[in-house]
């Protein structure tokens, strides 16, 4: 990836737009797909988001702090939004957002119920493409509830196709693609297609409006849309904003402009006045109830919509142009040179994933790499929330209740985002997640290293990041705290970027480096209750996986020394020694801290393995595991003996240190040797660091060979974690030996549970009891490259256990890899374990070549579960594809 004279036209945009020669990326995918039930909406004084702004209400009120549409885009800071509305004749509403379940509503928390999907990307939107299914019939959201509402935790969710609407192909595939002319220039294109056997009228309305920032604050220097000029091929909307300038919207065919305000309808939802006589619902009204008083005759507002009323034949595609321009001037903006641009585009999106992927990936894997890259890309999202200014309300509103001030995210009153963020779902989680986001920026490097670095840079700057060092969690609760995966995270994109694009950022990692050691020393103080380098940290994370919830009240009274919670520091000691060594190599200032650095990681090693009396040590030396240990009142100590990610999470903290880093480090190197010579004591605890015969590479690891063997020999065992389609969050032991704890009377218990959880803790909606998830499996196969690094080729383990098949560490790597990734992949009945038993999604053409990344995946047979559209972390599968293929090309090239 790194030859000048093979760069393509994408990446010739990304080159301009870190020069700053050209703002390729202000334009982009920035809609939400879900604004209203969330936090920062919510001004409630019980903090009940999900019922304090209703989706009933989104279509009548206006959001506070951003918007949300179909399909859409706007410009990096919000002010513009175009997206798409539709209507089939039969819904009671205009279909203009996305709906789903709050989690109060569904049997297994927050859910969407629609069929959406992001087919295609480039880094800098020059190129997009989506798929939204839209039904002939009226949208079933009462029964989509009432079902929901009335289904158990045991049982499956009510999904849309489950009512039959899609039956007999009854409904329309609307493709909407856009093509950036310039930065400021984006032509787009809605493809409509009815699949059904009869002809079926559409209400298309293409939708330009400005978020309202005026209602807030008094601003006076409101923006509007008006129309600029009517020709016969082509009518023109003209938008205008104090600071985003002027835009022009050309609609082909002159369709009749509907103009409104986008202001709440108070007098619906409140009873009292409006401050404007159009508002927000006010082209709904229009279409849905024919109000023709709803819109503005005067052609003016700060919402409009272009009626397009089409008739569309069975099997027919009919197809509408547009133009979002800083242009006025076009004499043909809709002309020859539209299609042309398009094509241009699409050919090049195709030139530039083609010199990424390995030429050896099959048409599939290429299929699945390119829609996850596309999830990705299209999952970012304007995030705009000021906690000063939600906590103390704005100037012109009512001030929001007292309790406000003693609620969530109180203490958070420096936070200001107004940032274009990767998301882990715009529906269902479209709020960033700390530790999501860390494991988002592995794909995303692998396209636009920019971007992901500015990911992590922004959560270590300190209008994010708490004064005490803290990196906010999540919208829910930014003192919460997430694994802390954010060193390992800049190392890998700094490692990523330099191996495709020949580029060693160390600026960068500098930078995030130096935010990194006050987060480090928060973790150092605050999660240590006892000073014993053991650490706590609550859920971190693994949501129900415990019998406890981590973050709240014991019932039995102490605390939990964490296994995970350990290790994940000894993981962040050894990623940011990587970081510290890379750094030393030009400025030896920085050999001190990687010194500091690795003591630190064998003091964590240390603890690990040998705290206290035999009862207090994490490591079950009888089960060959590794496990919470319950530190109760009166000093005893109790193992949770649960089979979990918990005990495998200790492989994470591994790195091996080369003989020609450590000749270029003498102070460093020095440092090193004498804890080797005179503190015997640490070593025996940690690996063996310095085998005679291989140059005296050094091993760092918390696992090394006993433990990781009796480890590796549950990993890889079918009947505990070793899955078809990866690493179980829980072992399968569990199935027929429930985890029982019991305490004042009460009893908790843990069970493997491979789909969805029986368990409401975190709202239901996250289960780590037994199914497969993205992130830790990608850690386990990079810890097992790491770990082969130093073993070579001599150490191999039974995989699976008592196969008698023995592998390399490398090899069960790629094992591993290739199971997950089979998820997404046609298998030898053309079926994708991802869909399960859902026929539409297996076999039908027109549905089963679109693929939906779920959040996590059934630990059996790989059904995906969970948030549908949570391309965020699950995106990893493109860089694990990438392995399989490079691993598929080495393995050509030997032979």
């Amino acid at each position: 990836m790194t030859e000048a004279a093979n760069i393509t036209q994408e990446e010739k945009r990304l080159a301009e737009a870190r020069e700053r020669q050209a703002h390729w990326r202000k334009w982009g995918p920035y809609l939400s797909d879900r604004q209203w039930g969330t936090v920062r909406e919510d001004y409630s004084p019980d903090g009940s988001a999900w019922d304090y702004f209703t989706h009933e209400q989104s279509r009548s009120r206006a959001y506070r702090w951003g918007e949300d549409g179909i399909a859409g885009i706007s410009d990096n800071h919000q002010r513009l939004c175009f997206a798409l509305a539709f209507w089939n004749g039969e819904d009671g509403i205009l279909k203009e957002r996305l709906f789903g379940l709050t989690g109060n509503e569904g049997n297994h928390g927050e859910d969407v119920k629609e069929y959406y999907f992001y087919l295609d990307s480039t880094p800098t939107h020059s190129y997009m493409k989506c798929l939204y299914k839209y039904p002939h019939q009226a949208f079933p959201y009462d029964r989509l509830v009432a079902e929901n509402g009335q289904r158990s935790r045991k049982e499956p969710e009510f999904e849309l196709l489950d009512t039959g609407i899609f039956d007999d192909d009854r409904y329309f595939d609307i493709f909407v693609e856009y093509a950036k002319n310039s930065p400021d220039d984006i032509l787009i294109q809605v493809s409509i297609i009815n699949r059904g056997a009869e002809a079926r009228k559409l209400h298309l309305l293409p939708t330009l409006w400005f978020r309202n920032t005026w209602s807030w604050n008094g601003i006076k220097d409101k923006p509007f849309v008006k129309v600029s000029h009517t020709e016969t091929k082509f009518s023109v909307i003209e938008a205008s904003h104090p600071t985003l300038g002027e835009r022009w919207l050309y609609c082909q065919d002159s369709p009749k402009l509907l103009f409104t305000e986008n202001e709440t309808n108070n007098q619906l939802l409140f009873g009292v006045s409006n401050a404007s006589r159009y508002v927000k619902d006010g082209i709904n009204n229009y279409i849905v109830h024919n109000r023709k008083s709803a819109v503005n005759p005067d052609n003016i507002g700060t919402k409009v919509a272009a009626h397009y009323l089409l008739t569309v034949d069975a099997g027919e595609t009919k197809v509408i142009h547009l133009r979002l321009s800083d242009s006025p001037n076009s004499s043909q903006p809709l002309g020859d040179e539209f299609e042309v641009i398009f094509k241009t585009r699409q050919q090049e999106a195709d030139e530039f994933y083609q010199r990424i992927a390995p030429k050896s990936l099959s048409e599939d894997e290429r299929n699945v790499q390119r829609q996850a890259f596309a999830g990705m890309l299209w999952s970012k999202q304007f995030y705009h929330y000021v906690v000063e200014e939600w906590l103390n309300g704005d100037r012109a509103t009512p001030p929001p209740p007292e309790e406000r001030k003693r609620s969530r995210n109180c203490e958070w009153f420096h936070l200001y985002n107004d940032d274009i963020l990767s998301m882990p779902d715009k529906w269902e989680y479209p709020w960033f997640a700390a530790w999501d986001l860390a494991f988002h920026t592995i794909p995303l490097a692998m396209v636009d290293p920019d971007f992901a670095k500015k990911q992590l840079d922004l959560l270590t700057r300190e209008w994010y990041m708490h004064p005490n060092g803290q990196i906010p969690a999540y919208e829910w609760k930014f003192s919460d705290v997430n694994p802390p995966v954010h060193a390992w995270a800049a190392w890998r994109v700094y490692q990523i970027e330099e191996k495709m694009y020949g580029r060693a950022d160390k600026r960068f990692l500098e930078r995030v480096f130096q935010k990194l050691l006050l987060n480090f020393t928060w973790w150092v103080n605050r999660k240590d209750v006892e000073g014993k380098n053991v650490f706590q940290g609550g859920f971190l994370g693994l949501d129900n996986i415990g019998v406890f919830d981590r973050s709240a009240e014991l019932p039995t009274g102490g605390h939990i020394e964490q296994s995970d919670g350990t290790s994940w520091m000894g993981m962040y000691c050894l990623n940011m020694l990587a970081i510290a060594i890379e750094l030393a190599k030009t400025n030896s200032a920085y050999e001190d801290i990687a010194s500091k650095f690795f003591e630190h990681f064998l003091y964590i090693a240390d603890a690990m393995n040998h705290i206290g009396d035999p009862d207090g040590s994490l490591w079950d030396e009888t089960d060959g595991f590794y496990y919470d240990v319950l530190h109760l009142p009166d000093d005893k100590n109790l193992k949770l003996k649960i089979r979990s990610m918990v005990g495998l999470i200790p492989l994470f903290a591994v790195e091996t240190l080369e003989p020609e880093t450590l000749n270029k480090l003498p102070g460093f190197k020095k440092r090193l040797e004498w804890f080797i010579n005179n503190r015997p004591d640490l070593k025996e605890n940690v690996a063996c660091m310095e085998t005679p015969g291989i140059g005296a590479r050094r091993l760092l690891a918390i696992v090394y060979r006993s433990k990781l063997k009796c480890i590796l020999k549950r990993l890889l065992d079918e009947t505990e974690f070793f899955g078809d389609y990866g690493i179980r969050a829980l072992s399968k032991y569990h199935a027929q030996n429930p985890y029982i704890f019991n305490a004042n009377g009460c009893e908790f218990r843990v069970d493997y549970e491979p789909a969805e959880s029986s368990s409401n803790l975190f709202g239901g909606n996250s289960n780590w009891r037994g199914p497969v998830w993205f992130p830790v499996n990608y850690l386990i196969t990079e810890a097992l490259h790491k770990f082969y690094s130093y073993l070579g080729d001599d150490f191999k383990i039974e995989c699976p256990t008592g196969s008698g098949q023995e592998m390399t560490l490398r090899e069960v790597a790629i094992a591993l890899s290739r199971n997950v990734v089979n998820i997404f992949l046609k298998d030898s009945c053309g079926n994708r374990p991802v869909y399960g038993k859902i026929d539409k999604l297996q076999t039908d053409p027109n549905w089963r070549d679109a693929i939906l990344f779920y959040e996590y995946f059934h630990g059996d047979n790989g059904t995906g579960l969970g948030a549908s559209h949570q391309t965020g972390w699950t995106g990893l599968v493109a860089e694990l594809i990438q392995q399989c293929g490079e691993d598929r090309s080495r393995n050509i090239a030997s032979s």
